[in-house]
């Protein structure tokens, strides 16, 4: 499932995407048109600037744009930079857990099958495609 920090991190990317241009937005503006708490929104904007989606600026005229334009970026990406893996199972979000059934495990294919059909679902979307 996921969560309204990972929804609410892509309705910000869409809210800037439609609204900011090569201007920095106010997350006070944001927080209105998209009704939601910008007390809450600081803490999502903040990931998105630490994860290099967003550029900030404090101060008079400053706010929040994309780093790139709405067609460079994936849904995927937004989605798991604020979510984590988007894999069904914990031994397909990381190459490093090891489980011990692996190589007799029958329902290994399902998942795979699964995570392919969400990742290629989210990563095939634009930004852009949302507008």
């Amino acid at each position: 499932m996921i969560s309204t920090r990972g929804r609410y991190a892509l309705r910000v990317m869409l809210d800037l995407a439609e609204n900011g241009e090569d201007r920095y937005i106010p997350l006070k503006e944001i927080a209105v048109r998209q009704e939601i708490s910008k007390k809450y929104l600081e803490i999502i904007v903040k990931e998105l600037v630490a994860g290099h989606f967003l550029l900030g600026a404090s101060g008079k005229g400053g706010g929040y744009k994309l780093c790139r334009s709405a067609e460079d970026y994936t849904i995927g990406e937004i989605i798991e930079l604020m979510e984590g893996s988007l894999s069904p199972v914990a031994c397909l979000a990381s190459e490093n857990y090891e489980c011990q059934r692996r190589p007799v495990c029958k329902t290994l294919p399902l998942w795979q099958e699964y995570g392919k059909m969400v990742h290629d679902f989210f990563y095939n979307k634009k930004l852009s495609d949302l507008l």
